[in-house]
C-alpha cells in the first residue's frame, strides 16, 4: 500500500483579504473548474418557504436549507495556485472567499437533522463534550 506524502500549504495572508461569498453545497458532481454565473442561473429562481428553499436545477427539483458554521469556525473556499504534475507533489492553495453560513441542497427530499452536513456542523460541540475532562 502506497502512502501519499505530499503537503498542502495554505497562503495564510490570503485569509484576511478574502471576501464573504454565498456558498451552495449541491447533491451532484459538476465537471467544471472555473468561474460560473451562479447568481444569474441559480439563485434567481429560489423560492423560500419558511426556512426551506426549493429550486429547479437542470430540470431536477432541489430542496435546500441555510445552515451556519459552528460558533468559532469560518468556512474557507480554497483555490489551488499552481497545479502539480502528480499527486506526489506538494500543493499550495489560497483562500478565495470565506463564509459563515451556506445553503445545502438535497435532491427532491426536504432537508432534515439526519443529513450528513447538518450532523457535521454539530461535530465540534460533540467532540468538545466527549474530550472534556470527566469529573468524579
Amino acid at each position: 500500500m502506497s502512502c501519499n506524502s505530499s503537503v498542502i500549504r495554505l497562503c495564510a495572508s490570503s485569509v484576511g483579504q478574502a471576501p464573504q461569498a454565498p456558498v451552495h453545497l449541491m447533491p451532484c458532481e459538476i465537471e467544471h473548474n472555473g468561474p460560473a454565473q451562479v447568481n444569474q442561473y441559480f439563485t434567481a429562481t429560489t423560492k423560500d418557504q419558511k426556512q426551506d428553499k426549493s429550486v429547479s436545477f437542470r430540470g431536477r427539483g432541489l430542496k435546500g436549507q441555510k445552515i451556519s458554521c459552528p460558533q468559532g469556525y469560518t468556512g474557507l473556499v480554497l483555490k489551488e495556485i499552481n497545479k502539480p504534475g502528480s499527486d506526489q507533489e506538494d500543493r499550495t492553495v489560497k483562500v478565495s472567499s470565506v463564509f459563515d453560513k451556506m445553503t445545502y441542497w438535497n435532491l427532491e427530499t426536504p432537508p432534515n437533522s439526519d443529513d450528513t452536513i447538518v450532523m457535521a456542523m454539530d461535530w465540534p460541540d460533540l467532540a468538545e463534550a466527549i474530550h472534556a475532562p470527566v469529573e468524579d
